[in-house]
């Protein structure tokens, strides 16, 4: 008998590998076996495909009394989860001449359930992406993946709910066709979130507010320092108000990840991700890992957020392996099963109060802060900080003063937005969306700085002891200010303000 193709590919954060699915039937006694390095899922899926298969109406392979070898090739790629249901279940029909169909170009992704039924699968984005690349044509996805599927524009996407349906659209037999309706293209509305805070909810804490602004505006790290209660949390809600709408190609990338990490909730949404983590929080699920790696926090908030509250109080270990994102925004996970380097773009917000135990008073929250922790913070991780941000109490005057703040939110997303479009033009050759992502050669080669700002920062830089690395960020910080005031050149005042936020231990 000849052997039955069919085709789907493996998911991965980074992309996908597309899969080979090879069904051969031979004489003798019946068994049904899957070959090429399967998962647990797929040494399962025999028994739901051959339960699928029967209850669908079609020759059952217990009923054949053949011996069934189904191959997934390449075999040295380790294949995991349900999705090859569907596409065995297609190979094994084909084989078995139960139906015929023209398999070249069409992929097939999907679990299926005892009585024939697809079932909605993670990780479809990447996959479907992945054959786009290598020139598939159409695929056949279940019915409540469709919507994610067709986020990919250029290749046809149908939906279907069971595998009798998927039968009628891929067989050339005229009596049993039923065409299956293509899904249209899934489209993303550029739209700025609103959460439950807004800019205008907190009152006072202008300081923090304008931090906020223009770590939002350049894509810059935080670090809110301040007694408990006075709205560091509020603050960093806010903060993903003012962040611009994803890009298409951006929110593809995002939804990708979490497609494949099984946190996507079904929405599609131009929203940056806000990660916020607990401080009890493995190193594990914080920084990626596992003998199979699986990103963690820090790949999840890619292009938006990573919210890490009491943050001296994580494990210093994950602190320290922040390192590598907020410098290289990836993250490398190495393991004996192999090694994964994971995306991790995001804007780091931490808050932390200065001690622990009830305020005394102090104003010297820096001095606090080294007595209590003692350097549990390294210097590295403290380096990565763009803006050091106080966040004292709050007056009682300032809390029941009746003045409205209304339309503040709405005028820092001006702001922000105008500041990026400045940006993205200035960073366009160097592929660059904002000031943070400058390198020192960009700096060097896109920045002009008077002779007055040169000396300026050659004082501050003998004064204050700065690192090359914190230098530059200064630099960086105060282009975000002139951008802010739409200011071509940097002038004295903005980096007067950019050292204002430089971290004070």
């Amino acid at each position: 008998m000849a052997v039955a193709t069919t085709y789907t590919a493996q998911g991965s954060v980074t992309g996908g590998t597309p899969v080979t699915i090879e069904a051969d039937l031979a004489k003798g006694l019946h068994s049904f076996s899957i070959v090429g390095l399967p998962g647990k899922a797929i040494e399962e899926a025999k028994d739901r495909v051959g339960a699928a298969i029967k209850n669908s109406g079609l020759p059952s392979p217990k009923s054949s009394r053949k011996k069934v070898t189904i191959s997934l090739a390449p075999a040295d790629l380790k294949k995991e989860g349900p999705l090859f249901d569907l596409p065995i279940a297609v190979a094994y029909l084909i084989a078995a001449k139960a139906i015929t169909a023209n398999t070249t170009k069409r992929m097939y992704i999907g679990e299926l359930s005892l009585t024939g039924e697809l079932r909605a699968v993670r990780g479809i984005l990447p996959v479907v992406q992945t054959a786009k690349k290598h020139g598939f044509t159409e695929i056949i996805v279940p019915k409540e993946n469709a919507k994610e599927a067709a986020l990919v524009d250029g290749v046809a996407i149908y939906g279907a709910t069971t595998l009798t349906e998927v039968v009628g659209h891929i067989t050339t037999a005229e009596e049993m066709q039923r065409s299956l309706s293509r899904q249209p293209v899934t489209t993303i509305d550029p739209q700025w979130t609103d959460g439950l805070t807004r800019l205008e909810d907190i009152k006072g804490q202008e300081s923090a507010k304008r931090g906020l602004l223009i770590a939002a505006a350049g894509r810059h790290n935080v670090l809110m320092v301040g007694p408990p209660g006075t709205g560091k949390t509020m603050l960093a809600r806010a903060f993903q108000g003012i962040l611009p709408p994803l890009s298409r190609e951006e929110a593809l990338d995002v939804t990708a990840i979490h497609s494949v990490a099984g946190v996507y909730d079904g929405s599609i949404s131009s929203a940056p991700p806000f990660r916020a983590p607990h401080h009890t929080a493995s190193h594990t699920s914080l920084v990626g890992g596992g003998t199979n790696p699986k990103p963690g926090e820090v790949t999840l908030a890619h292009k938006g957020v990573l919210f890490v509250d009491e943050f001296p109080e994580f494990e210093r270990r994950s602190i320290d392996a922040l390192r590598q994102p907020l410098e290289d925004r990836v993250v490398s996970i190495s393991r004996v099963q192999g090694t994964a380097i994971f995306p991790a773009d995001f804007i780091l917000i931490a808050a932390m109060n200065p001690y622990r135990g009830t305020e005394d008073g102090t104003t010297d929250l820096a001095g606090a802060m080294m007595d209590t922790y003692k350097g549990k913070i390294s210097g590295p991780i403290l380096d990565r900080i763009d803006l050091w941000l106080e966040v004292p109490h709050v007056d009682y005057q300032t809390l029941t003063s009746s003045a409205s703040n209304e339309g503040e939110t709405d005028a820092a997303r001006e702001q922000v937005a105008n500041a990026r479009q400045r940006m993205a033009v200035r960073g366009s050759s160097r592929g660059t969306r904002a000031n943070a992502e400058l390198s020192a050669r960009d700096i060097d080669e896109t920045i002009t700085l008077s002779d007055e700002v040169k000396e300026i920062l050659r004082l501050s830089s003998q004064k204050l002891n700065l690192s090359p690395r914190s230098y530059h960020r200064v630099i960086k910080v105060a282009r975000t200010i002139a951008d802010l005031d739409q200011k071509e050149i940097i002038e004295p005042a903005h980096v007067y303000e950019a050292l204002q936020y430089r971290v004070k231990l």
